[in-house]
């Protein structure tokens, strides 16, 4: 049975040793960290930077075994309470395609809508990361046009993100 709790610092060892490639590292992250590979020290940085304001926080995902996923809430828009937008969302790459990625988003859903009562949960996911856009369709998240397509570069590359929701 999968459970969620929030982020503590020594997960961090754990969460990054999962990040086998740079290509993987930067579907999960972007270009939110500035270099490839991420240590548990980056990783606890940008949460002592962000997570101290209030402005992000984390959740892992964990069962019997020990942990074996993670993400990131946030409220998107400022002094806005009505949406949460999840991000970092990572799942032990031992266990991937087990159910746990889709049951560890179902908590969260569950989380965000009854715990922190919000109307929409949003996700921002790369068009070229089909495994992770099926699993949150599978959760409920619908696609949504945007007006302009959020892009990065990315190791050489433009990727686009594709927009996606959940409405309570």
């Amino acid at each position: 049975m999968l459970r969620l709790r929030p982020y503590k610092a020594c997960d961090a060892q754990e969460i990054a040793a999962w990040i086998k490639s740079e290509y993987a590292f930067r579907m999960w992250s972007a270009d939110r960290y500035d270099k490839y590979p991420i240590t548990p020290d980056d990783m606890n940085a940008y949460y002592n930077k962000y997570g101290n304001s209030g402005q992000i926080w984390g959740m892992t995902a964990f069962d019997e075994s020990g942990i074996v996923g993670h993400l990131t809430m946030r409220f998107p828009k400022d002094g806005c309470l009505d949406e949460v937008r999840l991000g970092f969302v990572i799942v032990d790459n031992l266990k991937r395609g087990k159910g746990y990625g889709k049951e560890m988003l179902l908590l969260a859903i569950q989380y965000a809508f009854n715990f922190i009562k919000v109307s929409k949960i949003s996700l921002g996911v790369f068009e070229n990361n089909t495994a992770a856009i099926n699993c949150y369709k599978s959760c409920g998240f619908k696609t949504v046009k945007r007006e302009i397509t959020e892009s990065y570069q990315c190791l050489g590359e433009v990727w686009n993100c594709i927009e996606m929701e959940i409405v309570r």
